[in-house]
């Protein structure tokens, strides 16, 4: 027989890293469901639509014909010369078809990249608060997130003055995200300028998360490329074509950076999936109303959603015109948003996600998603209401 030593055989960087905390609340919301309640979803950032049928046909009619094997390991060359296309149509932006690697999703994309860039003890700096898994793709590659701590004022971006400060010789990427997860905030061109020039005058390259692109609410939407070709950028399918599910992205490379990026590729993941890029094809070229339909949608839901919030007492100090998030503050409530989350699902069955999962830059605010129905979002408010009077009539007597 075996023996099994009883000492735990798994990594410390695997035991370390911390959940993904609206994750954790999905789940538990799932097992209240399972046990008969009824939960209203403002947790999870992701699209309540339907893939358009004309993207699924796509699909469909690639798997008919036997487009099953694997493709060049940058992606199909008409979907890398689609994404060109779409950057010289929204932004003027010239780029090559070989600067293209299509990936499984923005999340392996941002893996590879860091990958290429990162030696051990290699500094990112980010914004605090910041998406849940930056500071977890960095560490576990060896890396070390540099916090910025940033103003709800300026919609928690980094600002080129407050990096300058945070450079050090070990910084290898100044990591930027608009539309931006949690805040919902677009950045302005005079801080993509800005952050552009810093990574021009020093060599540092910028990685830019732009899979909320497209997802605004006035005013012009930008590309970190239209400033600086010292960057990489990351987007996908998921958020704008409501393609979730589907994994599919891809990272736009300095010229000079894509032979390495490739070879990762192809040792780690292969390539995309072969019929999931013929639909990126035809949602990239095929007809763009049910985007627009989604886009004024998801407007008339966060016009509804902040009045509900802003009027029951959770604070929002700039506007968010991104993305299909709100993060508000909830401190008046309490200083632990986890703890705060929980008793709002257990109690009022309702889903949010704590500010602890961004950052201590957001512990006290609760991320809430308009990635549902007008419907939902309106009993949502209710019961949150409800039990926050509640909550402020427990502390008024305390």
């Amino acid at each position: 027989m075996f023996s099994i030593n009883s000492e735990c055989i798994l990594s410390k960087k695997s035991e370390d890293i911390p959940p993904f905390y609206v994750m954790e609340v999905l789940e538990s919301a799932q097992a209240l469901e399972a046990e008969g309640r009824h939960i209203i979803h403002l947790e999870v950032g992701e699209p309540d639509f339907p893939t358009a049928p004309h993207i699924c046909e796509a699909a469909c009619a690639a798997i008919r014909r036997g487009a099953t094997k694997y493709t060049h390991s940058q992606g199909l060359p008409s979907l890398r010369e689609a994404i060109v296309e779409s950057y010289q149509q929204k932004f003027g932006v010239k780029l090559s078809p070989d600067q293209i690697i299509v990936t499984s999703g923005t999340s392996p994309a941002l893996l590879i990249v860091f990958m290429a860039l990162l030696e051990k003890r290699d500094e990112v700096i980010m914004s605090n608060p910041h998406y849940a898994c930056y500071p977890n793709f960095v560490k576990y590659l060896g890396g070390t997130p540099v916090f910025v701590y940033t103003s709800e004022a300026n919609g928690f971006a980094l600002e080129p003055k407050t990096v300058r400060q945070c450079l050090s010789p070990n910084t290898k990427a100044i990591l930027i995200n608009s539309p931006s997860n949690p805040g919902g905030h677009v950045m302005s061109p005079e801080n993509l300028q800005g952050l552009a020039k810093i990574a021009d005058e020093k060599r540092i390259p910028i990685v830019s998360d732009e899979i909320y692109q497209g997802l605004i609410y006035g005013g012009d939407d930008h590309t970190i490329l239209e400033y600086t070709k010292n960057a990489f950028v990351l987007n996908g399918f998921s958020k704008l074509y409501a393609m979730t599910g589907w994994r599919l992205g891809y990272i736009i490379c300095p010229p000079e950076c894509v032979r390495a990026i490739q070879k990762i590729h192809q040792n780690f993941f292969i390539c995309a999936n072969s019929f999931v890029q013929e639909a990126g094809i035809a949602a990239l070229k095929g007809p763009q109303d049910h985007v627009d339909e989604m886009v004024c949608t998801y407007n008339k839901r966060r016009q509804y959603m902040l009045k509900r919030l802003i009027g029951m007492g959770l604070e929002v100090r700039k506007e968010p015109m991104g993305a299909f998030y709100v993060l508000a503050d909830a401190r008046r409530y309490g200083s632990d948003s986890l703890e705060l989350s929980r008793r709002i699902l257990n109690e009022a069955g309702v889903a949010v996600t704590p500010g602890i999962d961004f950052g201590n830059g957001a512990e006290g605010y609760l991320r809430f998603s308009y990635a549902n129905s007008i419907d939902n979002i309106k009993e949502g408010m209710d019961r949150l209401e409800a039990f926050l009077e509640k909550e402020l009539e427990g502390l008024e007597i305390l």
